[in-house]
């Protein structure tokens, strides 16, 4: 029999299968057989490896476990599904077979409850491989009801919310998650077989640094002094480069205070790595592989879809410096630009406003055209690079234009996938640029740095030429599951509670 329940089901017909549900535990617990007093049942298969190997497997005798998902047939016979961490299987359940007591405590079960079945591997008339089942236990009971079959649970406020009941209603969700780990899994394999090696760095700071966002700030209670969850992982790690650790990276989750749209989430996960020799070009080429290597492994195509758009990921990414992509998009030539004034009319002749709280320079005015003009416009896998110094306070200038910096940005999609630099090793240039936040923190740029002397005094013990680049593994993963936000590669994102 199958249960359903119709979209329009009242609150109050849930708490009427609620009840029922209740009672049906509760006799069971009075009959001695409460099943949350089971503790442990040894599973032998899992449903893929028993259809995997029917061959050798058939006739033979299994043990599953998982949850009911539905209930076909009336009388002395049913089919079912259960569906267990890796897929489905159907059992077929006969009174002869289980004996008529627990074929009657069979029936009474509810889609949704957890059981564990012995049973023998057989393929049905119609070929449909299955478990025979002689003997049903059931493990937990459901006391809830699932959303009916045919709708499902689409809503995604709830689904967010409610991410167990996503999981166990959507497939394509557990396929997501499966994949965000695979690619978690390559991105390790991958550095680690390029000699860097993983390491770890506080969460907790008393200094925001390593990159322009709002923090989250707690208080330490025994310290009585204000801590901020970090915003980046750099400056730790490039800490551990002037140690003499050549290669190092870390993969771990980053707190920033600031808004929550289909791009970003207030906590996110990176991979942030820095190799010592290297430089801002060596980076994008670590990147450009990284990112090929995974699709191929993972999908088995250069070729996928993502926000509506068809992506050609063949290795060979362009790399655009900034002005030029800004002259491309816009006609405007900030190259021939000479002043401030200039820089930031030209901006405004185009509709281009610098923020209240930036400095009216040539700099800013080239980054805020490129991002509200030209970033929207970039589709296919690009590398803007040549980022202005204004905007990059830690990565080193370019030796052929002191306004520039030698750092990088991926674009995919219209969507920053990563950062890099050629990291900046100058210990006073360094602190000129770190004042420098300091200054726009003082005008009320709550996302601007602040002065870390200790990294100053690290990079006076000396840093070496260092490349360095910062990865968001979440959208890397909106990408290979051509999800259409953050929230769906997050299996627990943030949400507004409910009143």
């Amino acid at each position: 029999m199958t249960e359903e329940k119709s979209p329009a089901a009242s609150q109050q017909d849930l708490n009427e299968q609620r009840l029922i549900r209740r009672a049906k535990l509760k006799e069971l617990q009075e009959a001695g057989q409460d099943p949350f007093q089971v503790t442990h049942y040894a599973v032998t298969h899992h449903s893929t490896d028993i259809k995997e190997n029917f061959e050798t497997l058939e006739g033979q005798k299994v043990s599953v476990a998982g949850r009911l998902m539905s209930k076909r047939g009336m009388g002395k016979a049913v089919f079912c599904d259960l569906q267990d961490g890796k897929g489905r299987i159907q059992l077929y359940v006969r009174i002869d077979e289980l004996g008529e007591e627990p074929f009657a405590r069979f029936k009474k079960l509810d889609i949704g409850d957890v059981v564990g079945v012995e049973g023998e591997v057989f393929k049905t008339k119609r070929g449909e491989i299955s478990v025979k089942a002689s003997g049903v236990t059931l493990l937990s009971k459901s006391l809830i009801p699932l959303p009916e079959k045919f709708h499902g649970l689409t809503d995604k406020e709830t689904r967010f919310r409610q991410r167990y009941v996503d999981l166990i209603m959507n497939e394509d969700v557990r396929r997501t998650f499966e994949i965000r780990t695979k690619f978690i899994r390559h991105v390790r394999e991958f550095m680690d077989n390029r000699g860097y090696m993983e390491v770890e760095t506080p969460v907790l700071n008393t200094i925001s640094g390593g990159a322009t966002a709002r923090p989250f700030v707690t208080h330490h209670n025994t310290l009585d002094i204000d801590m901020y969850m970090r915003i980046a992982t750099e400056l730790p790690l490039k800490r551990l480069i002037v140690g003499g650790f050549e290669r190092v990276y870390e993969i771990g989750r980053i707190f920033r205070n600031e808004g929550m749209d289909p791009k970003h989430n207030p906590e996110f996960t990176t991979i942030e790595l820095y190799q010592a020799y290297a430089d801002f070009n060596d980076m994008m080429d670590l990147f450009e592989d990284l990112l090929t290597s995974a699709v191929q492994k993972l999908l088995g195509t250069y070729q996928l879809e993502w926000q509506g758009e068809q992506l050609d990921l063949t290795p060979g990414w362009p790399r655009l410096p900034m002005h030029e992509a800004v002259k491309q998009y816009t006609g405007l030539d900030f190259m021939a630009i000479a002043s401030d004034e200039e820089a930031v009319a030209a901006a405004k002749s185009i509709g281009v406003e610098l923020p209240e709280t930036a400095d009216k320079t040539w700099g800013n005015a080239l980054y805020e055209v490129f991002d509200q003009k030209v970033e929207e416009q970039l589709v296919q896998p690009t590398f803007i690079t040549m980022h202005p110094v204004d905007v990059s306070p830690l990565a080193k200038r370019s030796p052929k234009d002191p306004r520039l910096t030698e750092r990088f940005e991926l674009f995919i999609c219209r969507s920053e996938m990563g950062n890099a630099f050629s990291e900046l090793n100058d210990p006073i240039d360094q602190r000129q640029r770190f004042q420098k936040q300091v200054e726009l923190r003082d005008k009320g740029d709550d996302e601007a740095g602040m002065m870390d002397e200790d990294f100053i005094t690290a990079l006076e013990y000396g840093l070496p030429p260092t490349g360095g680049l910062g990865i968001g593994i979440d959208r890397c993963v909106m990408m290979l599951t051509n999800s259409d936000t953050i929230r769906e590669v997050i299996l627990f994102p943030t949400m507004k509670p409910l009143d």
